[in-house]
């Protein structure tokens, strides 16, 4: 499969743009573990383009996680093509229009998935960005605003039209937010839509192996996003990696070895912000980790684990879960 110049194995995997997860180190350790490309954070266009430090960090690439795409959103076409230009100076290998994003701050304000509702707007968008930059431009949006507006079919067309080397579908409407299951088969609708040449990329509840493998073969998609189901498990790709080449469930690692990756985005976490919010940035990755399930008892340590403020709080917590489990437990 092929994204402009970029060329990728069979059924890639590639990592979903996720606000406060998908940071330089996660990404890095994503890629570690086997995906083929990943996501920076979605960045707002006029928080760019006013300097705000803590957008600007956002830009932040390493050369090891390439490739990697850069997420802008925004309502404005002009604003939009000046912050693409700005990321352009990053060097990212793409550069992604978000016109997905559901929550409220956003689509309420006209950009994200709000412009599922103004497609000339978000048609406008797509081709100041384009226009602007050289780096490939690339769309991610989701089906449609509600029901009765599914018009992701149509819509994937008019964004080719605009020249975007891909797109990225999630197959739920913004009224949808993420509840509900992920409605595949307009995913592949688009992709078996003959006037459709450009790759897509199918995204929504891909949460297991099984899962990943039979969304390239029912529904014929170039490549698969991950997204949620990464967050506390970024060896998912790993393990959807060996069932798509292999057709068999890799061996289960070891409690052990999850628990060293856990520690190490504990600490890169600390590096990249600070121990106070390097901290609390980790809680949505220890909340959401299945490697606590199955514990028996475990719901007070695991509130404690939730409210450590420091790294030695946190890894103190670890290490009597660690004395709890054994040394010789079965892999979890």
């Amino acid at each position: 499969m092929q994204i402009a110049h970029l060329n990728f194995s069979d059924n890639p995997l590639f990592l979903a743009p996720m606000e406060d997860v998908t940071n330089p180190n996660f990404r890095m350790l994503c890629k570690r573990y086997g995906a083929d490309m990943v996501y920076t954070e979605f960045i707002s266009a006029d928080a760019l383009i006013r300097s705000v430090s803590r957008t600007e960090q956002k830009l932040t690439i390493n050369e090891g996680e390439r490739p990697v795409a850069i997420q802008l959103y925004g309502k404005d076409p002009v604003a939009m093509a000046e912050a693409a230009q700005i990321a352009e100076s990053a060097h990212p290998d793409i550069i992604d229009i978000n016109f997905g994003c559901p929550v409220k701050k956003v689509a309420g304000k006209g950009a994200g998935a709000g412009l599922l509702r103004d497609v000339p707007r978000m048609l406008a968008i797509t081709k100041a960005v384009k226009d602007a930059v050289k780096t490939p431009v690339t769309v991610k949006t989701r089906l449609g605003w509600d029901d009765s507006s599914k018009i992701i079919v149509d819509l994937a067309e008019r964004l080719q039209d605009e020249g975007i080397a891909a797109l990225s579908i999630h197959g739920r409407t913004r009224a949808q937010m993420y509840k509900g299951d992920a409605d595949w088969t307009l995913i592949g609708e688009v992709k078996n839509n003959p006037r459709m040449h450009i790759p897509i990329i199918g995204n929504g509840d891909v949460t297991t192996p099984e899962r990943a493998k039979e969304c390239f073969d029912k529904y014929g998609v170039d490549a698969v996003m991950v997204g949620r189901a990464s967050i506390g498990q970024p060896w998912i790709f790993k393990e959807m990696k060996h069932y798509l080449q292999t057709g068999e469930l890799m061996s289960p690692m070891t409690f052990q070895e999850k628990m060293e990756i856990i520690k190490e985005q504990v600490l890169k976490s600390v590096e990249w912000l600070d121990e106070r919010r390097g901290v609390l940035h980790i809680r949505r990755h220890l909340a959401a980790t299945p490697v606590f399930k199955g514990i028996s008892h475990f719901k007070e340590t695991r509130i404690a684990m939730l409210r450590a403020a420091t790294v030695a709080e946190l890894f103190a917590i670890f290490d009597q879960i660690e004395k709890l489990i054994g040394d010789n437990q079965a892999p979890i």
